[in-house]
Formats: C-alpha cells, structure tokens, sequence
C-alpha cells in the first residue's frame, strides 16, 4: 500500500512566467532532432564516398534509428522518474552532438552506425525528459499549452533536419577551399556539414545550465520507492494504460506507413517524380505538425476544464475519428484530395500523441511518467514503425503485388484508425479523476 505524499497549498504560477524554461526545452529539442535527421540531407555524399549500398544506408537511417527507441527509452525513462531531470537532459544533448561529429568523422560502416545511433538515443530519451519537465513547471490546467511550446521545438528540429542541413551542405559545396578548411580542417562537404551542425547543437544545449530542476508534482509514492512498488502502480491502472497505449500505438502505425509510403504511391499509381512533390509534401508535413501541436495543446487543456471524467481524452477521440476517413489518402482521385487527405492524418496524428502526452502527465503520478513515456516510445517504435510498413506491403501482396501498394496502405490505415477510435473511447471511459486516484 502506498502512501500519498500531500502538497500544500500554494499559488499556481502564471503560464508567462514559466515561458522561458519552456522556450529553453523547445530549443534543446529542436537542436535534438535536427541533429537526429540531419544525415538524410547528406546521405548520397557518404553512399558515394565510402562505397556503401542502399541495403547499408537502410540500416544506418533505420535501425540505428529505431534501436534506440526499443532498447533505450525504458531505462531513461526510469532515470528520469529518479534522478535530477535537467542534468540528464543535458548529458544526453552532450550523447547527441558526440553522434553528429563523430558522423563527421566515421570511416567504417559500424562507426558511421553508432554514431547515428547516438544521436537517436540522445534525442528520443531527451524528448521523455523534457516531456516530464515540461509538466513540472507548469500546473495541470496549463500542461495541453506547456507541451505545445515543447512539441512546436521538436516540429521545428524536424525542418531543420532538411531546411539547416541542407543549406549547410550547400555552402559547403560552394565555400572557397580555404573557408572549408578554415571551418571544417577540409573535409568533404557532408562531413563539414556535421561538423558546423554539431557546433550548433551544442549552443543550442547551452541554455540548459540555466534551468532549475523543479519540484516534482503530483507524487504518489516517493520519486526512490521500490521497484515492485512502480510496478504495482502501473498494474493497478491498466484498465486506463492498455487502451491508452493501443490507441496511440495505433496511430503511429498508420502515421509511420504513410509517411514511408506516400512517396512510392505518388510515383506508381499518380505519375508523379519525388523532385515535383518533395516540396509541397515537406511543407504540408511541417504545417500539420505546428497546426496538429496547437489544436491538440487547446484541446487537451479545454477537455480537462469539462470536469467530466477522461474530458482530457475528448481531442483525441475526435482527431483519431478524424483520421479514418482520412487514411483513404492513397486512393483518393485526384493529387489534391490525395495532398488534403495525408495533411489531416498527419494533423490528426499530431493531435492524438500531444493529447495522449498531456494525459500521461496529468493522470499518471510523477514517479511513473518517465517509465510510461518510455514505454509508449519503446511501443511505438517496434510496433509503428517496425510493423507497419511491413504489414501494408504483405496486405499490397495478397491483393495482388506492388501495383495495389495504395489500397493496402489505405486498408491497414482505416483498420487501425477504427482502433484508434475504440481504444481511445475506453481509455477515456477508464481514466483515473487524477495523477494521485486509481481508474475505476
């Protein structure tokens, strides 16, 4: 039986007041994941130069990215629900601009590997610290806007790794000899280019040494308790966290296959080549993320303030809803409907992971959020991205081979949004009143 740790009463600090640490974390996670894709911007310069296969480039821009998020992501979760959250946070901006240089200076396929692994590990564990700091500077009525400020920097990260990488790339292809040696001791235009970004990261983690570690909210058992003790909380509220994690899990399938195989639908079944497309659909990809980060941050923050049980959840009810019409992208007749249809998933998906991480914070008591996040991000990894694509080229395959890749998308898309939209439904039905009350 755990005892519950009682907070006095105290003054809730304005939103504007704790804008600054937040603006800080967005900072440090937009420096995270710019550093964490910014390897697909130079990836033909490094094919060319070390002789590597498309097979081998597979492995470095997939595995070495989805490792991190299956082996990591519960033991840094762990670590951030027990130990001082800002020094982690830190050290692991250190882990990730180790990886963008030592990317700069990888000779060999397994050194080119860890050092993307690296900056996987260091961005996706820091996204579950700054997730779990995130809440503890700001009150629960507030956390749905405080995750959007933190989800704008890492929508932000996700265009740097194209928009900054890329245009370093270009200066670097251009730069007189002398510039490229004064700035990068000569290498070639993809490795100067990790040098410059690296020297970016790390004054993009600099504001970190001025952050505090705040005090820890809504603690049900101490931050130190037992192992068995964590475990037995967690138990105690899967009626709430299975369709929780089914539901987002479920999401991320049909947001990770979509984003894998829109390009190959455009070019087989519309006729399009990636060079007419890759500007529009990269835009149409960063305008969801920033629309999907501010209506999911309003709507969790407005669904708590019906009062009703599981309120939180309502925004991810409807925006799950939202997206199974919206999975039937591949198939749509026409280039703008195809363009409109993909922009609402990712709107809506955007929406169910900000409302989904607002409801971990403000329902889960602090020594178990870190593990929680982390298990969501382990979950998502094997199961989104390692399963999904996989399953709509076996599902294209049964109905007939590569020339049916659309409606297989479009089939495992509707399927797993219709779970969505169950899964969530329980989940709000199951919700506990609070991070310091068992679902019922």
């Amino acid at each position: 039986m755990t005892s519950l740790i009682l907070e006095r009463p105290r003054s809730v600090p304005s939103f504007r007041s704790r804008l600054m640490p937040l603006l800080i974390l967005a900072l440090a996670m937009a420096g995270g994941f710019t550093m964490m894709g910014s390897f697909s911007m130079v990836q033909e310069g490094a094919k060319a130069e070390m002789g590597l296969s498309d097979y081998a480039l597979g492995l470095v821009q997939g595995v070495s990215a989805a490792l991190p998020l299956v082996v990591f992501s519960i033991p840094i979760g762990v670590l951030v629900d027990r130990r001082n959250r800002v020094r982690l946070l830190l050290a692991l901006g250190l882990v990730w601009t180790a990886g963008t240089l030592l990317t700069a200076f990888a000779q060999t396929l397994p050194v080119l590997f860890l050092a993307r692994m690296m900056a996987g590990i260091g961005t996706t564990g820091a996204l579950t610290c700054a997730l779990s700091l995130t809440a503890d500077l700001c009150a629960p009525e507030q956390r749905g806007r405080a995750m959007l400020v933190v989800t704008m920097g890492k929508c932000l990260g996700q265009a740097g790794a194209f928009a900054l990488a890329g245009w370093l790339l270009g200066a670097m292809i251009h730069a007189p000899a002398s510039v490229n040696v004064a700035f990068t001791l000569g290498l070639s235009p993809w490795r100067g280019t990790h040098v410059l970004l690296a020297a970016i990261s790390l004054c993009l983690i600099l504001p970190l040494l001025a952050l505090r570690e705040p005090e820890r909210r809504e603690v049900e058992a101490s931050i130190h308790a037992p192992f068995r003790t964590v475990v037995s909380e967690l138990w105690a509220r899967r009626a709430f966290l299975i369709p929780l994690f089914i539901g987002q899990v479920s999401v991320v399938m049909a947001d990770a296959a979509a984003s894998i195989w829109a390009s190959p639908v455009l070019s087989r079944s519309y006729g399009l080549a990636p060079e007419t497309f890759a500007g529009w659909m990269g835009a149409l990809i960063f305008s969801a993320g920033v629309l999907g980060a501010i209506l999911g941050g309003l709507a969790a923050d407005l669904g708590q303030k019906t009062g009703r049980r599981g309120g939180l959840l309502i925004g991810a009810v409807l925006a799950a809803a939202g997206g199974v019409p919206a999975a039937l992208f591949p198939i749509a007749p026409s280039i703008p409907l195809f363009a409109f249809a993909v922009g609402l998933l990712m709107l809506c998906g955007t929406i169910t992971g900000l409302v989904t991480s607002v409801a971990l914070t403000v329902l889960i008591p602090n020594e178990l959020r870190g593990l929680c996040i982390g298990a969501f991000i382990a979950l998502a990894g094997l199961v989104g991205f390692g399963m999904a694509p996989s399953l709509v080229a076996w599902v294209s395959g049964v109905l007939g081979g590569e020339s049916h890749l659309g409606q297989g998308l479009a089939i495992v898309g509707t399927i797993v949004g219709l779970v969505s939209v169950v899964a969530f439904i329980q989940a709000m039905r199951r919700a506990p009143l609070s991070a310091t009350a068992q679902p019922i």
